[in-house]
């Protein structure tokens, strides 16, 4: 896996990321920092990855299970140290998802799966975050 990232001088401190797959991704830094708001915040992207992540393990394995996933919504909530490096310290993701008659017993292993086997991104920021999970399972046309 490999990604490039480039500064964009005349944004002010605009980072413009390419990566291997040939996706660009933009990022920002916050006003106060030299930014001027245009794009998501590199730590913001880095908990964005660990919600697409984990959301692509949990439906991935729903529908291996041959359940009836029509939806997946991961809110996350992070807090970080107070001094530098300002890592998070906790995560908590809340996972909503809807299908036909699914199993919450299902979803609660797909989850607990994702975050003790599969996902690569939140075994990484358990090593500093504390982590947890919740779910919410929702009958789909309801």
């Amino acid at each position: 896996m490999e990604c490039t990232i480039h500064w964009v001088p005349e944004t002010g401190m605009s980072m413009l990321a390419e990566t291997g797959s040939g996706h660009l991704l933009s990022m920002d830094g916050a006003p106060e920092g030299g930014g001027r708001n245009l794009a998501p915040r590199p730590m913001e992207t880095l908990l964005a990855g660990a919600g697409g992540c984990t959301a692509y393990d949990v439906v991935l394995i729903l529908k291996r299970g041959r359940h009836e996933v029509s939806g997946c919504t991961v809110s996350l909530k992070a807090e970080r140290a107070s001094v530098d490096p300002k890592v998070f310290t906790k995560l908590h993701m809340h996972f909503v998802v809807t299908g036909k008659q699914l199993p919450e017993a299902a979803v609660a292993r797909a989850v607990a799966l994702s975050h003790e086997k599969y996902c690569s991104a939140t075994a990484m920021l358990g090593r500093t975050a504390e982590i947890s999970t919740s779910i919410e399972v929702r009958e789909a046309g309801a």
